[in-house]
């Protein structure tokens, strides 16, 4: 039991990464209909900001989280206004062939201003463990969690609460009506680039602390499309939800399958994520909470 709860813990934080991933992905969709694979490039960018304020200027670290987020959002901006903008109006495939292309750029980039070398971020949160009866859960985690759900639970207030957060609900429902209200879509847009590069670059942090930062940090957020799909990708709820999943999923692989699945080889948990998807693709093409299309002919 106690192995069972400590796979649960390490799965939430994992989880709880990805979700901010995910949901780069389905805020940039809900808002543009496009598709970006650039969320890998975007975080491996955004988390040598980071690393850079904090220990070659050294800043404070939380000073240096904030001007790392405000950079990239801004990088964000100007890859939605110089790059997919002019892009308005071409087909979906196009678009996101264009973000592959972008992520790949973005990943060169952050490979040389990283190198070859681990980039310590230092352990803002302490390198220390907390003991929970049997249970050994370091504060990483307990941080990575507790951060996360803040930083969901403030976004979520923000497209409730907020005029341009409200603006932006309704150009995800229908950009020509929002359009005709007066709404400014396309400052819209740009809005989702910044959110998703923040996103992408808190996620980068918390994937760094403690362990470094690499250009091998890359590989994790491929990992959070399936979480996106899995959940919906018109759906913030369900990239949430999808995270998780995939956290979880990932966990109890790397816990229990050289025990039960021995026969899967060794390292399967870094396949996991394409084979939930697969499965609950076969059940829910749109995803868990996606929304269903209707074609009427």
């Amino acid at each position: 039991m106690t192995e069972f709860l400590q796979a649960t813990i390490n799965g939430f934080a994992t989880g709880a990464i990805y979700a901010l991933l995910a949901l780069g992905f389905v805020i940039i969709y809900k808002s543009s209909e496009v598709l970006s694979f650039a969320q890998s490039g975007l975080m491996i960018l955004g988390a040598f900001w980071v690393v850079y304020f904090s220990t070659v200027l050294e800043l404070n670290f939380w000073v240096a989280l904030l001007l790392g987020i405000i950079l990239s959002a801004l990088i964000g901006v100007v890859i939605e206004r110089s790059m997919l903008r002019p892009m308005v109006g071409k087909p979906a495939f196009s678009v996101a062939i264009l973000t592959i292309g972008l992520n790949i750029a973005l990943t060169v980039i952050g490979f040389d201003l990283i190198g070859v070398e681990i980039r310590s971020l230092g352990d803002p949160w302490g390198i220390q463990v907390v003991q929970m009866g049997d249970l050994v859960v370091s504060r990483k985690d307990l941080a990575t969690i507790v951060s996360s759900v803040i930083v969901v639970g403030s976004l979520l207030a923000f497209f409730r609460y907020t005029r341009f957060g409200l603006a932006m609900r309704a150009t995800a429902i229908d950009q020509e009506t929002a359009l005709a209200q007066g709404i400014p879509v396309a400052r819209v847009f740009a809005v989702a680039w910044a959110i998703a590069a923040g996103l992408a670059t808190i996620a980068g942090v918390f994937l760094g602390a403690g362990t470094g930062v690499s250009a091998a940090i890359g590989v994790r957020a491929i990992r959070a499309l399936p979480a996106a799909v899995i959940g919906g990708l018109d759906s913030i709820p369900g990239a949430i939800v999808g995270g998780l999943i995939i956290g979880l999923a990932e966990s109890y692989t790397v816990t229990y399958q050289s025990e039960y699945l021995a026969f899967l080889g060794q390292n399967f948990s870094t396949a996991v994520a394409y084979v939930v998807m697969f499965l609950v693709l076969l059940v829910r093409p749109y995803g868990i909470f996606g929304t269903r299309e209707v074609v009427r002919v």
